[in-house]
């Protein structure tokens, strides 16, 4: 169910220096409809192709060795063991890729310590699945028999392993890399108005320690690539389920030292990426690698094992609060220590620092400080490296403040609904600097919460908790307000304290028979890019739905761009989409103005048909106006090309909302009944409202899996326990309720058309939720909550019904 509702204006965005072309989009028939998406026929249909499903002549398959330790030194990989070595089986390790640069992160941060990561491990491995050698065969099943033959025969000197965060700082610990003298690659601490003077002037102090859990993004779509090199013209064409086409060309030609323009990357459907395949991972510099080296077409299709052993992992976090705050609850400093476990290697796109760095400049959230000091600090590990997830950051920091509000409002006597309005930002003080320096530019907090409040009819809800607990039954409520940072350009991931230069483009064409073509350098990964853009494109021209196709995904046909991560696509990539189509709209007038007689200022178009305002019957269609201008030269305009490419670069954003769980904790057995979930979304202007309840229930689902079921578990000797779906669980449609979606407006003020990104609330919000629902069930035992997941033996820890060593 899904319900827009309206919300206050946003304040005027004084002085932000946009121009007012920036403030507005056409939106006369196609944006903000409840659009079905046009490109989910061929998903149904089964037409959509893969990487796994290419298919390319002389093709070879190529299957890795990985470690099967979590730290040790690689004494020999003996390849002789392997007949038909170099005629129908080849074999690379380390020491064959020894001329490509290891990856290395991209963040500007002084005092973060390099970790070079080697495409393939040279000397030593860092984790278990830790790449040692790349076995190919014609054959998938004679390359998977050569390599378990391989892996028997490589030799290492294991070494101790560092399982966890306290293990990679304490005294005498192992290295991982020995140059660097320590496991703990950065720690700093940033200080935000006058902690000391607000901790002396509070009435209570609240401290919390809070271990989130790892998890992971575990898309339908394992990890793939396949790589072709044609040599008689020096071209490399390169498939992946990728997030990120242009970049990854441009990381792959840089590393293989080939020109860019001979690098063509072409991401076909992607079945899920939620973050993990935006960064480049070693496969998809090796691969390619091979295919040139051997002149053949090699294709590697990750199975489940090796994605839960290989793929980047997320959100794991120690985070250590202090919360100084009145007797009314108003909360006045907070000091934080975010500490991220970043696994084997510092990883390549946005470094460890990922989750903690994100965390710490999110944490404030919809409330105001007057204080603020914010340690980050990560540490290597002996676990496969993390690296971005839906909400990266922004789930761990929202979740220990949404818990710590619940145990304030608790141990003050107050509601927890109160104690969030007392603190709550409201929208006539938006746009608002928050003390990290972001720049929030509209919102609806209050209002957010309270229409989630009175959705779920709160007070009907307390006086049946009260009933059932005398039942010896236990029902809990969980509010979870949220701030999610969307339109990841430059000025959003400068003010997250990661700076990244953005560039994104889209072109807009319209061809001789009037229909349109939209080019744009955002990927679609399941969000419904080609149903949004399209709309964008239809009220921008004054054309139907139907008659625009999108294209994207393949560097040689989309224009340059990073692709789709961190919620920017409608922000950035539907507002390149506006731009261009726009310009085109001016062009197609000119020519019909001319073929009218008219001016083009006295011209509309609806419905493919441009007619002059005032003279009923005198117009043209689309078709004829958009022949004229490629064959008419009696008409046509100086420049008739009917393209254009448009750029942008906004401000950043800030979509909010509010989710709120209800759940039964049974006692007995520690098990967790979600029983409704309600989220309240405002992105501000939307462009489907179909694809936004798409995208809550997703993210949502996601993150009640992080809070009840999903976790990556290591044993103390750096072994992972979770290796297959038997061990790490995901939910399935019978653990989440029915999820009611409701909508707010609070245009951005900033952006093009007022739209904000949106995506990755559920996810940031939901784990909280379901947190506080189960220590709001659990107050009679005094349960607090300190780590996720949910699981019925910590449950029941929770309550006392087991002891730690039960467990």
């Amino acid at each position: 169910m899904t319900e827009t509702l309206p919300a206050p204006t946003a304040a005027p965005a004084a002085g932000n220096g946009l121009a007012a072309e920036h403030l507005r989009i056409r939106t006369d028939k196609w944006i903000g409809k409840r659009t079905k998406r046009v490109e989910d026929p061929r998903f149904l249909t089964g037409n959509a192709r893969y990487v796994a499903d290419l298919v390319r002549p002389r093709m070879l398959h190529a299957v890795y060795v990985r470690s099967p330790h979590p730290h040790a030194r690689i004494v020999s990989v003996d390849t002789s063991v392997l007949p038909g070595l170099g005629t129908s089986v080849w074999v690379f390790t380390g020491k064959d890729l020894a001329d490509v640069p290891p990856l290395i992160d991209h963040v500007a941060l002084d005092h973060l310590l390099r970790t070079p990561q080697n495409v393939i491990a040279v000397d030593k491995v860092r984790f278990v699945g830790d790449a040692v050698a790349v076995v190919v065969a014609a054959d998938r099943y004679a390359a998977e028999d050569a390599a378990e033959e391989l892996g028997a025969a490589v030799e290492y000197e294991v070494l101790p392993p560092i399982p966890n965060v306290t293990a990679a700082n304490a005294p005498g610990a192992a290295l991982l890399f020995e140059d660097l003298g320590t496991n703990e690659i950065y720690r700093q601490t940033e200080r935000h108005g006058d902690s000391d003077a607000a901790f002396a002037a509070a009435d209570h102090v609240f401290e919390i320690a809070f271990h989130h859990n790892r998890y992971g993004a575990a898309p339908m779509e394992t990890r793939g690539v396949l790589a072709d090199y044609e040599r008689h013209d020096k071209q490399l064409t390169v498939w992946s389920s990728t997030q990120m086409p242009h970049f990854l060309r441009s990381i792959i030609a840089g590393q293989l030292g080939l020109p860019e323009h001979r690098v063509r990357v072409i991401a076909p459907e992607v079945g899920g990426g939620f973050g993990q395949k935006m960064c480049t991972s070693p496969e998809e510099i090796v691969i390619p690698f091979i295919a040139v080296a051997l002149g053949r077409p090699v294709k590697w299709i990750e199975d489940r094992h090796e994605h839960l052993l290989a793929a980047t992992q997320a959100k794991e976090e120690h985070i250590t609060l202090e919360v100084a705050v009145t007797n009314e609850g108003k909360l006045l400093a907070v000091r934080g220590e975010f500490v991220g476990d970043g696994g084997g290697y510092s990883f390549n796109t946005e470094s460890a620092l990922i989750e903690p760095a994100l965390a710490a400049k999110s944490f404030p959230g919809p409330y105001r400080l007057d204080a603020y000091d914010e340690t980050v600090a990560a540490s290597l590990t002996n676990k496969s490296p993390v690296a971005a997830y839906r909400g990266v950051g922004w789930t761990a920091a929202n979740t220990v403040r949404e818990i710590v509000v619940d145990e304030i409002a608790r141990g003050l006597g107050i509601d927890p609904v109160e104690i969030r309005h007392r603190n709550m930002l409201h929208a006539d003080e938006l746009p608002y600097r928050s003390i990290t320096e972001q720049l929030y530019d509209s919102g609806s907090y209050h209002e957010s919460l309270d229409l989630a409040i009175e959705t779920i009819d709160y007070a009907a809800f307390r006086a049946r908790q009260a009933e059932l607990r005398e039942q010896g039954r236990y029902l809990g409520l969980g509010i979870s307000s949220y701030v999610e940072q969307t339109a990841w350009g430059s000025d959003s991931s400068a003010q997250a304290g990661t700076p990244l230069p953005s560039h994104d483009n889209s072109t807009v064409t319209v061809d001789p028979s009037g229909t349109v073509t939209v080019a744009v350098s955002t990927s679609c990964h399941g969000q419904g890019h080609e149903t949004a853009y399209a709309q964008i494109a239809a009220d921008g021209l004054g054309v139907g739905i139907g008659d625009v196709k999108v294209i994207y995904g393949d560097t040689e046909s989309a224009p340059y761009g990073l692709g789709t991560y961190a919620s920017r696509s409608a922000v950035i990539g539907g507002a390149t989409v506006a731009r261009a189509a726009a310009d085109v709209r001016e062009q197609i007038l000119k020519v019909a103005a001319n073929m009218l007689e008219a001016n083009p200022e006295d011209l509309t178009i609806d419905d493919s048909v441009i007619s002059v305002t005032g003279a009923p019957g005198v117009s043209k269609t689309m078709a004829e106006v958009a022949y004229a201008a490629y064959w008419d030269s009696e008409v046509r305009s100086d420049e008739p090309l009917l393209t254009a490419t448009r750029f942008y670069d906004p401000p950043a954003t800030y979509a909010n909302g509010c989710v709120v769980v209800l759940c039964e904790v049974d006692a007995g057995t520690g098990s967790v009944t979600l029983d409704r979930i309600v989220a309240i979304e405002d992105c501000g202007t939307v462009i489907n409202p179909m694809i936004v309840e798409a995208q809550v229930h997703g993210a949502i689902t996601q993150g009640v899996g992080g809070a009840l079921f999903e976790q990556f578990v290591y044993g103390d000797d750096g072994q992972p326990q979770t290796t297959t779906y038997m061990d790490y669980l995901v939910p399935t449609s019978t653990d989440i309720p029915p999820i009611e979606v409701l909508s707010l407006c609070s245009p951005s003020p900033f952006s093009i058309g007022g739209i904000k990104g949106m995506g990755e609330g559920g996810q940031i919000a939901a784990p909280a939720a379901v947190a506080n629902a189960v220590a709001d069930a659990l107050a009679p035992f005094g349960a607090k909550v300190r780590q996720l997941p949910l699981a019925p033996d910590y449950v029941l820890r929770l309550i006392g019904a087991i002891g730690a060593d039960e467990s």
